[in-house]
């Protein structure tokens, strides 16, 4: 009997510690997400232009330039945000598996 009280209290912590965790991360993830897409500039830049084509150093290389890292850092930022957002929804709900 004790031994199974023991088992539960330390599980519980363990369920604490990875929800506490979770939250963390989650906070920071939302937080890089959001100022990366307040940083990064609107997709409608040179729209004006609509009859010619307007090829420029940044057009050729956008692969290589900043938007196109900022870009990539936000959609990693979403994806650890998704990731650990579903650890902290499954983790409590697993209470048989617990024990």
């Amino acid at each position: 009997m004790l031994y199974n009280l023991l088992i539960s209290e330390g599980m519980n912590a363990l369920r604490t510690v990875i929800s506490v965790t979770c939250i963390v991360v989650m906070a920071l993830a939302a937080l890089a997400a959001i100022l990366l897409v307040l940083m990064q500039p609107g997709n409608s830049t040179g729209i004006n232009a609509l009859g010619g084509s307007s090829e420029t150093f940044f057009g050729k290389n956008k692969g290589k330039s900043i938007e196109a890292r900022m870009k990539k850092w936000t959609i990693v930022c979403l994806v650890i945000l998704l990731i650990f957002s579903v650890i902290f929804f499954v983790v409590p709900y697993n209470a048989a598996i617990w024990g």
